[in-house]
């Protein structure tokens, strides 16, 4: 369901041209890939592996709208709107060290950093390990996984302890239903930042495939 209303939305998502070595990655990703990858992992079974505390509701909420009301497209929403996009997140903390997404695993949820300091990386055909980013507080994690449910481009580890908004794909059809421009206005927001952030890490990842051929 979820999907079909994305494409009726946005339209049935382009297919980008290959591209070689590791970045090839952005040309399958918006493939149905839940028969090729055997490890699906929704927030429910991630939360308690990760040994996630919950963090109060109203605190989690006011933070989410501080954060949010700086930014410039969901800022023009004001502080009501915001308020009832935050009552569909949940709210937890995270130790230092945590591994809040593996690398290839598929899931249903997004991550908003509100607190601490995540670490992205990605494990190259060649066994390296290449940092590709640090996200701080009011950047997303796996908003890619939360369009298509398909496999994590990038290992997600806490540099800190943490404290994170949970967006799953479940609550996001809830919102679409109830609060439909609303949704409209968060899914436009998430697709321009996933397209922004693209950029950047194939612009990153390509610097390093060409320090790693050179080396």
């Amino acid at each position: 369901m979820f999907k079909q209303i994305l494409s009726r939305w946005f339209g049935p998502p382009a297919k980008p041209a290959s591209v070689p070595d590791d970045s090839g990655y952005f040309a399958t990703q918006f493939a149905d890939r839940h028969e090729d990858t055997q490890l699906f992992v929704p927030w429910a079974n991630r939360a308690p592996d990760l040994k996630a505390r919950p963090y109060d509701n109203s605190l989690g909420v006011l933070s989410l709208v501080k954060l949010l009301s700086q930014d410039q497209a969901l800022g023009k929403l004001g502080a009501e709107q915001l308020s009832i996009l935050g009552g569909y997140l949940d709210y937890v903390q995270l130790d230092n060290g945590k591994q809040v997404i593996g690398q290839d695993e598929q899931g249903d949820f997004l991550l908003i950093v509100l607190q601490g300091s995540v670490a992205e990386e990605r494990r190259l055909h060649n066994k390296s390990q290449v940092r590709i980013g640090e996200a701080r507080p009011g950047d997303l994690l796996g908003e890619m996984s939360l369009f298509d449910g398909g496999g994590r481009f990038s290992s997600c580890v806490a540099l800190s302890p943490v404290t994170l908004a949970v967006l799953s794909s479940t609550a996001l059809e809830r919102m679409m239903q109830e609060e439909p421009r609303l949704a409209g206005t968060v899914l436009a927001w998430i697709a321009k930042r996933l397209s922004l952030r693209l950029r950047q890490v194939s612009a990153r990842l390509s610097v390093q495939l060409t320090r790693t051929t050179a080396d």
